[in-house]
C-alpha cells in the first residue's frame, strides 16, 4: 500500500511550490549577479582548481547563494512539509514566547542531570529503554518549567505522542549533549503533560549523507560520523533515511514515493508546463490532461472532469465566471478558493 491519492497530490503541491520559488530566484542574468568582493578577493586562491569548472566567478557566487537557499528552502519548507502531509502531524514549540513552557518534577529535572552527568563522563551507555523507565515515574516534587523545546513533527494518536526533531545536516559535535538534554527534558514533559499515553521522541534525517546510493542507509556509519553521536544517542533514538519517512507514512517505500514525484516534476520544462497549466484556453487539449496527470493534480483533474457541467452551471453568473477563469495556479500556491467554489457546483 503506498501513500494515498491526497497526500500525493499535496506532496506535489509541495515539490511545484518549492520549484516555483528557486526558478524565481535562480541567477541566470549575470547583471543581477552577486557583488561580493571578499569573495572574488579569496577565489583568486582557487584559480587553478577553478579553470575548466567555473567561468564567470560573480555568477559561481551568485550560484552559491541560490544553493545554500535551496539547502534552507528544502530544511525549513520541503521535508517539514512533506512530513506534516505524510503523518497528519503538525509543529509545536513547548517555549516561552510560543505554546509556554510545559513542567516535569524537581525530581524528573535532578535524574535528567545526572543522566546528562553519567552520559558526559562516559560512565553511562544511552539507553532508551533505561532512561524512560527512571525519568517516566510520576512524583509528588515542585514542579518547574522544561527546557525550550520544539518538536518538528508532533503526532497525537489515541494512546501515543510521537515527537521528532528534523535535522538536514549532520549536527556539529558539539550539538549532541544540548540536543540530547532537550529530548530527555521534552519526551519527560510530554509524559507529564500526556498522561497514559506512551511517548516517543526521535531525531529524524531525511537521508543518509554518508552512503553512496540514494536509498541505502547505514545507521552505525553514519552515527559514527557524528562525533559523540554514540557517547549521548542509543540508535533508536535515532530515525534515518527511509526509516524515518516510513514511519510517517506508516507505509514502505515512501522515500522512493517522494523522490519519484520530485524526479517527475522537476524537469527543464517545469516553467512550460506550469504556464501551459494556467492558461486557460489549453484546458479542453489532450496535453493538458496529460499534465495534469503527470503532476498528481486530481483536484484539477475532477474538475476538468465536470468541465461542461460547470459552464452550464455558471451561465450568467458574473462571480462564478469570473472565478473559472481564474488561474489553477496563484504564483507558487494552487488556487484552492477557485476548486472549492467550483467543486461546490457538482456536489
Amino acid at each position: 500500500m503506498g501513500v494515498s491519492k491526497d497526500k500525493l497530490e499535496k506532496l506535489s503541491h509541495l515539490v511545484i511550490n518549492v520549484l516555483f520559488k528557486r526558478f524565481e530566484n535562480f541567477p541566470d542574468d549575470s547583471i543581477n549577479n552577486r557583488n561580493a568582493p571578499f569573495h572574488e578577493a579569496f577565489l583568486q586562491a582557487f584559480t587553478d582548481k577553478l579553470r575548466g569548472k567555473v567561468v564567470d566567478i560573480p555568477f559561481f557566487i551568485s550560484l552559491s547563494s541560490w544553493l545554500h537557499g535551496l539547502n534552507t528552502t528544502l530544511g525549513q519548507t520541503f521535508f517539514e512539509g512533506a512530513a506534516h502531509i505524510l503523518s497528519d502531524g503538525e509543529k509545536r514549540e513547548y517555549t516561552s514566547k510560543k505554546l509556554g513552557n510545559l513542567q516535569i518534577s524537581t525530581t524528573q529535572k535532578n535524574n535528567i542531570n545526572n543522566i546528562m552527568t553519567e552520559l558526559s563522563n562516559s560512565n553511562r551507555e544511552p539507553n532508551v529503554s533505561v532512561e524512560n523507565g527512571i525519568l517516566m515515574v510520576k512524583d509528588s516534587s515542585e514542579r518547574e518549567n522544561a527546557i525550550d523545546f520544539s518538536c518538528d513533527v508532533f503526532i497525537e494518536d489515541e494512546d501515543s505522542i510521537t515527537a521528532i526533531e528534523l535535522k538536514t545536516v549532520k549536527p556539529n559535535s558539539g550539538e549532541m549533549s544540548g540536543e540530547k538534554r532537550k529530548i530527555l527534558e521534552g519526551k519527560t514533559a510530554l509524559f507529564e503533560n500526556f498522561p497514559g499515553k506512551r511517548i516517543s521522541f526521535y531525531m529524524g534525517f531525511p537521508f543518509d549523507p554518508t552512503a553512496e546510493e540514494p536509498f541505502e542507509k547505514d545507521k552505525g556509519r553514519f552515527m559514527d560520523s557524528i562525533i559523540n553521536c554514540r557517547k549521548y544517542f542509543d540508535e533508536e533514538e535515532i530515525l534515518l533515511g527511509d526509516e524515518l519517512w516510513d514511519l510517517l507514512s506508516g507505509t514502505s517505500n515512501t522515500m522512493e514515493q517522494i523522490i519519484d514525484i520530485i524526479n517527475t516534476i522537476a524537469t527543464t520544462d517545469f516553467l512550460d508546463i506550469y504556464n501551459f497549466i494556467n492558461d486557460k484556453s489549453n484546458r479542453q487539449s489532450d496535453e493538458y490532461r496529460q499534465y495534469l496527470e503527470r503532476w498528481n493534480l486530481f483536484s484539477e483533474l475532477e474538475l476538468l472532469d465536470n468541465d461542461q457541467i460547470i459552464k452550464n452551471k455558471i451561465r450568467g453568473s458574473r462571480s462564478l465566471t469570473r472565478t473559472y477563469n481564474q488561474q489553477v495556479f496563484k504564483k507558487e500556491k494552487y488556487n484552492w478558493e477557485r476548486y472549492y467554489s467550483l467543486k461546490e457546483i457538482i456536489s
